[in-house]
């Protein structure tokens, strides 16, 4: 899907308590973790964010968000993924056709509306996730699972490149029973792909909080800032994707 830039974005005011209960700061895997005849997952150069980027505005929605004030329609459904760094998953998923939205939250913590610093501090227990809303008849769960396994490596205990931490850990949040069973299965099936066990979480999704107005869209409102250009871009070519 076209992903709409900063500029000119409308601001909506965010939800950020019990309706966003519908239910880290991380970088690219090494390839150390896979078969060298698979390779089904993006391997890129070793780059870090920084706690630099710590946005203190009013957390804003892009407009290519879903909606979670109100129930998803019966025609969508919700996934969360935690993959490492939440810009570099979102970057992917927003381009999939029958991806309505994808939102950069944290889920998974024992803090109520989490900041990226604290997140960054390791105490709080989130993880870097994105909340994707999409359309099962164009893409199914078990597709966009496919896209998970590919993208990151999820054979690094809470480790993505450069970065280590427990927000940046592998992790499948599901939001029914019928998610659940296929993140499972999905899981049995990929692992064949990968030299080292899968370390993948599969958790039931909990408070989804909405991560600050600067993460939303970051790659492509900044593609020339250093760890775009060092580890999304190259992510994004491997996967067919654009950059």
């Amino acid at each position: 899907m076209q992903h709409r830039h900063a500029s000119g974005r409308a601001t909506r005011s965010l939800v950020l308590s019990a309706v966003l209960a519908l239910s880290a700061c991380g970088t690219e895997p090494s390839s150390s973790g896979l078969k060298p005849a698979a390779e089904p997952h993006v391997g890129t150069t070793a780059a870090a964010k920084t706690t630099d980027l710590i946005p203190t505005e009013t957390p804003t929605m892009p407009d290519n968000a879903p909606d979670l004030s109100t129930p998803v329609p019966a025609s969508k459904e919700l996934a969360t993924l935690g993959a490492g760094c939440f810009w570099c998953v979102e970057a992917v998923y927003e381009q999939l056709p029958g991806v309505h939205g994808a939102v950069s939250g944290y889920m998974g913590g024992t803090v109520d509306k989490p900041t990226y610093e604290q997140v960054c501090g390791k105490k709080t227990g989130h993880v870097e996730v994105v909340q994707v809303e999409f359309d099962p008849r164009v893409l199914t769960y078990a597709e966009l699972l496919d896209w998970f396994w590919r993208l990151h490596d999820p054979t690094s205990m809470d480790k993505q490149g450069a970065d280590s931490g427990p927000q940046y850990r592998s992790v499948v949040f599901f939001h029914s029973p019928e998610q659940e069973r296929v993140a499972r299965e999905s899981l049995a099936a990929a692992q064949p792909s990968f030299s080292k066990p899968i370390v993948t979480e599969v958790r039931a999704a909990s408070t989804f909080w909405i991560a600050e107005g600067v993460h939303q869209g970051y790659y492509f409102d900044n593609p020339g800032a250093g760890y775009c250009r060092m580890v999304i871009a190259p992510k994004l070519d491997k996967l067919g994707l654009k950059k």
